[in-house]
């Protein structure tokens, strides 16, 4: 009786030896396909999910579900959600789903998915903006500094270099404001070469910064000699618009000045009043004719008063009228 007890205890420790080491395989092998890894693209670029599917598999985004898949028989066949239309395919080489033409809000999780035993394979996706090349300003030669800047973009730094040391650094999460960095050629230091790196992490853009002084801090010879082109091209315009409004000033005071003088000019008249008494005629005094002021007054006897418009070539004439 003992030993049929015994035996039984034998086979019970056995079997749940067993049962824990089938426990153990069982619940370490979805560790390893549950492993997302992470992917980059870049926006209007293609990307490529490296892994297989040998005969038939799904490719799964988020929670759209499938949004393409193979089957038996069809290698290169894929139905496809509409809004990735045109923009995946299978590789018949590497047989790796692709994804084209890569936008912004493409960003996800993505499951690749083997149906002939190859299990499932998550991809953290993350598309990104080739970042823009950094602009130099402010290039200030009294101070010897100037400014680094940069659109700002996901996951975007700007880096200030002299030689392959890094002088600064910024990024900022808030991406409606640019990134910039101050920089400062120091004398002691100025044989070196100063460069702005803005960089995302896929793709870089480096631009040298210019030496905006001398060693001893002054203005470059050729900073100095382009300030003083523009100092001179100023002047000059400067004299030629003092000179011309000199020489206008001249010509129209000669103009004033001359206007009597022109003979061309009609002569200024003043128009007179006046109350004249015909001379009465003597009798051994020949009777004037054609002055058409005389004439006028003898067929008029009784006027006293006349108006006339008196005028240099005619004050001759007077004589022969009385206004007293």
């Amino acid at each position: 009786m003992n030993h049929l007890f015994g035996w039984r205890w034998l086979a019970s420790l056995t079997f749940m030896l067993l049962y824990f080491d089938i426990d153990v395989l069982c619940a370490s092998q979805p560790t390893v396909q549950s492993e997302t890894r992470q992917v980059k693209g870049v926006v209007g670029q293609s990307l490529s999910f490296p892994e297989r599917v040998n005969k038939s598999g799904n490719l799964l985004h988020g929670d759209l579900g499938s949004i393409a898949n193979v089957y038996p028989g069809k290698e290169g066949k894929i139905t496809l959600e509409k809004r990735f239309e045109n923009r995946i395919h299978l590789n018949s080489v590497t047989r790796y789903f692709t994804l084209s033409d890569l936008k912004i809000d493409d960003a996800g999780v993505y499951t690749v998915e083997d149906t002939d035993g190859g299990g499932k394979n998550k991809f953290e996706l993350t598309v990104y903006n080739v970042v823009s090349k950094p602009q130099v300003t402010g290039c200030d030669s009294s101070s010897c500094r100037a400014v680094c800047s940069v659109d700002n973009e996901k996951e975007v730094t700007l880096t200030s270099y002299r030689g392959e040391e890094i002088l600064n650094q910024t990024s900022s999460p808030d991406l409606t404001t640019d990134l910039s960095l101050y920089l400062e050629v120091e004398g002691k230091n100025y044989n070196s070469t100063y460069s702005c790196v803005a960089a995302n992490p896929i793709s870089n853009e480096t631009v040298p910064v210019p030496k905006c002084c001398s060693k001893d801090g002054h203005p470059n010879d050729a900073d100095s000699d382009e300030r003083g082109r523009g100092i001179l091209i100023i002047a000059v315009i400067c004299v030629s618009v003092a000179l011309g409004m000199v020489g206008l000033a001249i010509y129209l005071k000669k103009r004033r000045n001359g206007q009597p003088k022109d003979s061309s000019q009609k002569v200024q008249v003043d128009i007179v009043y006046a109350t004249i008494t015909p001379k009465k005629q003597a009798d051994n005094q020949e009777e004037r004719t054609g002055v058409p002021e005389l004439d006028s007054l003898r067929d008029k006897p009784k006027l006293t008063s006349v108006y006339d418009t008196l005028q240099s070539h005619r004050m001759a004439a007077s004589g022969d009228v009385d206004t007293a």
